[in-house]
């Protein structure tokens, strides 16, 4: 087990993690709802009620919005008190976003200053900087934005070709450049900016917008999103004063990859929060949709969809919430006013770089998948732009692209486990070796089985849990150190099962923490289960047969002859779960959500 006191980044993978150990959202303290209940409010009371002048982009519409949740502290989730801010424990940030999620282009702008526009300088800049910048930042008087990508640097960050130069006087440093997709772009007052000093060092610098040489660009017309700004940053000989160099020269990527590793985390907060709102669009549509003499809500296709969402979103919920508290627990004794505070910070940020890559691509593709089957539930009506699920479709596709792509944060989960430093820590070699001494004696023996479905899901995350490791051990068998590189396919089909044990795994631990008898067995399933045990079991059955066909995949993409043939024996007898009635599964929790009108578990 791990020890409950030191959480560890990526554990999940090599060791079983112990339901005491995991945070859930319903340990959300009183302060922590009433916070997300204000939240709520301020979004009904200012911004709900605008969303079609939001929408049409009327022009100061957002900027004015954004420092009307200065006062509330809505712009200073991270920021200490000493500086104006609320530095608020992280299951709570983690609610606030997901709250934020119900108008997606307030989300965003409000999600970029509060995470990538502040967070290097919170996690990087000076005394003097700090000082200078992050109570106007906290108060709303100045709106942040973050300038990283480029025409020719999306996600490569250092093929950036904004150039910097020291003047001869040594006092500012002339920046030369255009930044692209910048969000907040046409009102931010801040700008954290990457350069490279001489066209080498990748150096990150704090640019204010009244700047000599800085000019923004026109709004780009985008796909969605409207309501939310996004400029070219244009730098001209842009006099940066020397002092504003932000963290060390030559060490931009830690500024940028620190703040993107949390800034990720919420994106995947905001986008439950979103899909919830999705859900509920869904859930009211098919109630009142009348077809062939009664509401679609009761033909078994519609409910399978909305049963499968449900499943997703509870998934989805438990691991970012899990998140979240190992987070606050590496953190749990710091004074946020400490003046060693942005140092532990720090050490987050890195330690769980592999659970935020994994709430990135996984919270983004499931709400991709619940916007898509609600436009598919409206039908027709789904595709007119008189009916908000159009908007919503359209808000939800650049979730998976930026701050990391998918792509990107399936490579970065990889990326991170195959660090030397925390495979040490990971104990990842041994892990691999057990992997492959218990898969070899399942060849040998018929699996134990149990009535108990609970005990069968932890069961059954075991035996993934070793298919992972071994598949990995293959892998690099063949690839090494090259992996990434030459075999990218492989990388990411690894993730995939990675991502897929960590979100089953947490709802699994949020089930066994609230039923810590586990008796909640198979012949109570015609008498009823908890809409949360049937989440998972739904996750669980699903999960076995997609991390054995990935298996499968990579196995046959790195085997030939007799290997294969072993390794698919193996595997074969690893499958550990009864068999689960899905179709009757998903219908008891369609009725559920259609009864309740939305998701079940709110706050």
């Amino acid at each position: 087990m791990n020890t409950p006191d030191i959480p560890t980044g990526g554990a999940f993978l090599t060791t079983e993690t112990a339901p005491e150990q995991v945070f859930t959202p319903e340990e959300l303290p009183a302060e922590a709802r009433m916070m997300a209940h204000s939240v709520a409010e301020f979004l009904r009371r200012e911004v709900l009620p605008l969303a079609h002048r939001i929408e049409a982009e009327e022009p100061g519409l957002m900027a004015t919005l954004l420092r009307k949740a200065g006062p509330p502290g809505l712009l200073g989730v991270h920021i200490p008190s000493r500086y104006g801010g609320l530095a608020l424990p992280e299951p709570t940030a983690v609610r606030l976003s997901e709250v934020f999620g119900t108008h997606p282009a307030f989300a965003v702008s409000i999600g970029v200053h509060n995470g990538v526009a502040t967070l290097p300088l919170l996690l990087f800049g000076t005394e003097e900087q700090q000082r200078r910048y992050l109570p106007r930042l906290a108060s709303g008087e100045w709106i942040g934005a973050f300038a990283l990508s480029e025409a020719n640097s999306g996600s490569d960050a250092r093929a950036c070709q904004t150039r910097a130069t020291l003047t001869e006087d040594g006092r500012h440093y002339r920046l030369n450049g255009t930044k692209m997709w910048t969000t907040n772009g046409g009102f931010a007052d801040l700008f954290t900016v990457f350069a490279r000093i001489d066209g080498q060092a990748f150096t990150a610098f704090l640019v204010e917008r009244n700047t000599p040489g800085v000019s923004i660009g026109r709004e780009e017309h985008k796909l969605g999103l409207h309501g939310s700004s996004t400029c070219r940053l244009i730098l001209d000989n842009a006099l940066v004063p020397r002092e504003n160099l932000l963290g060390e020269i030559g060490q931009g990527h830690r500024p940028a990859l620190y703040a993107l590793n949390l800034g990720r985390f919420h994106m995947g907060a905001t986008a439950l929060g979103f899909a919830r709102d999705v859900l509920r669009s869904a859930v009211l549509y098919a109630k009142q949709r009348v077809q062939f003499g009664k509401p679609i809500a009761q033909f078994g296709l519609i409910q399978h969809k909305l049963g499968e969402m449900v499943s997703r979103l509870f998934t989805l919920e438990s691991q970012i919430y899990r998140t979240a508290g190992a987070w606050q627990r590496l953190l749990q004794d710091l004074n946020p006013d400490d003046s060693r505070a942005m140092e532990h910070y720090r050490v987050a940020a890195a330690e769980f770089a592999i659970e935020c890559a994994i709430a990135k691509f996984t919270g983004t593709e499931t709400l991709g998948y619940v916007v898509d089957e609600c436009l598919q539930i409206h039908g027709g009506f789904g595709y007119s732009e008189e009916f908000p699920v159009a908007r919503a479709y359209r808000d939800a596709r650049v979730f998976r692209i930026f701050e990391g792509t998918s792509e990107i944060n399936r490579l970065t989960v990889l990326h991170q486990l195959l660090h030397p430093e925390r495979q040490r820590r990971l104990h990842l070699q041994e892990a691999c070796e057990r992997s492959a001494q218990a898969i070899a004696r399942a060849v040998h023996r018929d699996l134990p089985r149990t009535d108990n479905l609970l005990d069968a899901v932890g069961n059954a995350l075991q035996q993934m849990r070793y298919l992972f490791l071994y598949t990995l051990a293959r892998a690099l068998d063949l690839y090494g150190e090259n992996l990434l590189e030459q075999g990218q396919e492989i990388a990411s089909t690894l993730a995939e099962m990675a991502a897929t044990l960590y979100g089953v795994e947490s709802a699994y631990l949020r089930c066994r923490k609230s039923d810590p008898t586990g008796e909640l067995t198979a012949t109570r399933l015609e008498h009823g289960m908890s809409p949360a045990l049937v989440a998972t079991l739904i996750a669980a059955s699903d999960a076995e047969e997609a991390v054995l066909d990935r298996a499968r995949y990579v196995f046959a993409c790195l085997d030939f002859g007799k290997l294969l043939h072993e390794d698919l024996q193996a595997i074969r007898q690893l499958q550990e779960l009864p068999m689960l009635d899905t179709l009757w599964l998903r219908r008891e929790l369609a009725t559920a959500v259609l009864e309740h009108e939305g998701y079940l578990w709110n706050r």
